[in-house]
Order: C-alpha cells, then sequence, then structure tokens
C-alpha cells in the first residue's frame, strides 16, 4: 500500500474515533442511557462501560496517528467496528429501535444501515493492514493527504446524513 493512503485512511479513521468519543464525554448521561438500553451490559457495569468505551476509542485513535503502533491501532478500530455492529445488530433482531448512541443531537435509532456502515469501515480498517511501501514523501504527497482526508470526511458525514434521514425517507415515500 502507498504510504499516502495509508496516512489518509488512518488520520480519517483517528478524526471518525476522537469525535466519537467526545461526544460520549460530553453527554456522559445520555451516551449511559443508550449503553444501558442496548442491554449487552449487567446494569452495575454501564458507568464503567461508558468511560471503556471512550477510552478504547481515544486509544484506537492515538494508535491510529502513531507510526509504531499503527498495527495496534487498525486491528483495534477493526474490533471496535465489529462489536458495535454486532451490538445493534443482535438488538436488531430482538426486534428493539433504541437510539444508537451514536452522539446525534436528536438521537438516532438503530438499523441496518449503521451495522452496513461499521462493516465497510471495519472492513476498510482491516484491508489498510496490507504492508506499507515505504517511500519519500514530497510536498504533493502532503497536499494528496490532506486532500484525501478531507475527502474521506466529507464522504463520511454525507453517509451519516443520509442514514440519520433514510427514515423520513421511508416514511415519505409510505414504506413504512
Amino acid at each position: 500500500m502507498d504510504p499516502v493512503i495509508d496516512m489518509a485512511l488512518r488520520a480519517s479513521l483517528a478524526l471518525l474515533f476522537v469525535a466519537a468519543a467526545s461526544q460520549k464525554l460530553r453527554d456522559r448521561g445520555r451516551f449511559r442511557a443508550a449503553l444501558a438500553d442496548y442491554r449487552l451490559l449487567p446494569a452495575t457495569l454501564v458507568p464503567a462501560g461508558v468511560l471503556l468505551v471512550a477510552g478504547a476509542e481515544l486509544a484506537v485513535a492515538a494508535a491510529l496517528l502513531a507510526a509504531g503502533l499503527r498495527r495496534a491501532g487498525l486491528v483495534g478500530a477493526a474490533a471496535l467496528l465489529g462489536l458495535y455492529g454486532a451490538a445493534i445488530a443482535i438488538n436488531l433482531a430482538r426486534g428493539r429501535h433504541i437510539d444508537c448512541g451514536c452522539g446525534s443531537a436528536a438521537g438516532r435509532p438503530i438499523n441496518a444501515w449503521l451495522v452496513a456502515r461499521n462493516t465497510l469501515l471495519g472492513l476498510a480498517a482491516l484491508a489498510a493492514l496490507a504492508p506499507v511501501r515505504p517511500r519519500a514523501l514530497g510536498p504533493v504527497d502532503a497536499l494528496t493527504i490532506a486532500g484525501a482526508f478531507l475527502t474521506l470526511t466529507a464522504l463520511y458525514a454525507a453517509a451519516d446524513r443520509m442514514i440519520a434521514h433514510a427514515p423520513l425517507l421511508a416514511r415519505l415515500r409510505g414504506d413504512t
């Protein structure tokens, strides 16, 4: 893999995890309620789970940005995304449409699109485990990394908004 692709992908994933952790830590009460609503942890472990999840997200973000921890960061990112996808899928299978706990101001019910999003992001993290072909980086590479980072961030934000508005669109079409 080219180092430019590696750096842009790791920086984008790191931003995703920093943003997710900051949302959880800014409103711990709301995330605690969402985490409890998943009914996957005993109630006594939910408060610790809030800090554990946010801490894991921050640790993964830091590892993604540290050259020596690249592999651990990518595996950690894939593991967290897989865990989140599994938690959502379990609750969908239970017939529950709870708040995803993603930090959205208006709340967002879980849905299959969130499972797909987390699966695709996790697969991207695993694909990035491919060996990086070392080469000297120049000024054009720095611009390319910045442009790719901004593009990936914008694509994620657009997809996130589409997922958030999918239930409303379904109601407008009369699919529900």
